[in-house]
């Protein structure tokens, strides 16, 4: 609760108040609401090399997510007033820091989303927790947040690198691809997705030949994609484990320096539609991946897709159709907690089943706060097989919840 009151007189008067507002259920005069407003802090790269996958996307995404709750409950509602904001915390984790510590404590803001780059969005987990806000991380691959760095306070909700890794690295391997150099960048998410694709592709019998850290963030990987045909024994994958731009700059290179005819394939670890876009389907055909999400899956997922293209003129890439659900999936909780207060709003959310647009077979685990959902096996299509402008996904393998995720880790400790 958001109380400017500073005297003990005060908060028990205060305490006595909401005491006396009863039931606990919703109430438009805002009696549980603190200052009669939820704000939602999208914390994202407006402007550098995630701003694509995120930034001004994700930002819309939440939007949309307010008005269609407004829409929904009308005067039933907690409160009508839903405020976004937003801020761009530069892929830097101090920034990242700072922003987040003004959005809860001056901008009073009850829950945060999106922040791509996994130091970042560990640096969110711990003035969220600092805070005592909510925070939903859809874009941060590492899986430390559900992990060693898991607190209370944050969720995760679209994808990590255990995902990623088990869906992309094994069927790459167990397809034919038994010798990888692995490439990524040199920060908490390369550093996570190296480690969980080398346990990923040596599990499916296949073997690490090299792996270099690159520069984050990168124009230049000659050094690397050079380096590659020369190893001894020469690999049959590159591994390419960038993002957003960056990958973009690795795909163009490779191609530049015809590596695929040198029989080395490229995998790729994390890739969106705003990246096929980037680089050009034709030069991705044929590539396999991972997803959380792809707009075309279904009708339900093309119905939604239509609605955000009408408001933004693009088709959304997962990280943002995760965080219309992550938002509306929060509003929800408070909604039926008849208040903000993040402890209440948890309680609501923690084993929830979500079988939304974007998660299928979904649980909100209390255990590690993993949103634990279906995954997808898919290839990027030929542009020939393409049906509409930004239609780059055809579905290869449904990858079950409970396979996709894996089970609570260990080193999760909510107390």
């Amino acid at each position: 609760m958001k109380r400017r009151l500073s005297t003990g007189v005060a908060l028990a008067a205060a305490g006595a108040l909401l005491a006396g507002c009863g039931g606990g259920g919703p109430s438009s005069g805002g009696g549980k609401i603190s200052d009669d407003q939820i704000v939602l802090g999208v914390l994202t790269d407006l402007s550098g090399i995630y701003a694509d996958i995120a930034g001004p996307g994700s930002v819309e995404a939440v939007q949309m997510a307010a008005d269609d709750f407004k829409k929904k409950y009308g005067d039933k509602a907690v409160t009508k007033n839903i405020e976004v904001i937003k801020a761009d915390h530069q892929n830097k984790p101090e920034v990242a820091n700072t922003q987040a510590r003004e959005m809860y404590d001056r901008k009073k803001a009850d829950a945060l989303f999106d922040v791509p780059t996994s130091s970042a969005a560990l640096a969110v987990a711990t003035i969220a927790q600092q805070s005592k806000r909510l925070y939903f991380n859809t874009a941060a691959a590492t899986t430390e947040l559900a992990g060693k760095s898991c607190n209370p306070y944050t969720y995760e909700w679209a994808y990590d690198a255990y995902m990623l890794a088990h869906g992309t690295g094994a069927k790459v391997t167990e397809q034919g691809g038994k010798s990888w150099y692995m490439i990524y960048p040199d920060y908490a998410f390369g550093q996570d997705m190296q480690a969980k694709f080398t346990t990923a592709v040596e599990g499916a019998g296949g073997k690490v030949v090299a792996k270099d850290p690159t520069p984050f963030p990168s124009d230049n990987y000659s050094t690397f994609l050079l380096k590659a045909p020369g190893l001894k024994p020469k690999p049959d994958v590159l591994g390419a484990l960038q993002a957003g731009g960056d990958l973009a700059n690795v795909v163009k290179q490779y191609e530049q320096f015809k590596l695929r005819d040198k029989g080395i394939e490229l995998a790729v670890g994390l890739l969106f539609d705003s990246d096929i876009n980037a680089v050009g389907a034709d030069k991705l055909a044929g590539t396999t991946f991972t997803t959380a999400w792809f707009w075309n899956l279904d009708d339900e997922a093309r119905a939604w897709a239509d609605r955000y293209k009408e408001r933004t003129g693009k088709r959304p890439t997962f990280d943002q159709a995760a965080d219309y659900s992550a938002a509306t999936h929060y509003l929800e909780a408070v909604q039926k907690a008849g208040t903000d207060k993040a402890e209440e709003v948890s309680k609501k959310l923690d084993g929830m089943k979500i079988d939304d647009f974007f998660a299928r077979g979904g649980t909100l685990r209390a255990e590690d706060h993993r949103l634990v959902h279906d995954a997808y096996l898919v290839k990027v299509k030929d542009p020939a097989k393409a049906e509409e402008d930004g239609d780059y996904t055809e579905l290869v393998d449904t990858i079950p919840a409970a396979e996709a995720f894996g089970q609570p880790s260990p080193d999760c400790h909510m107390s």
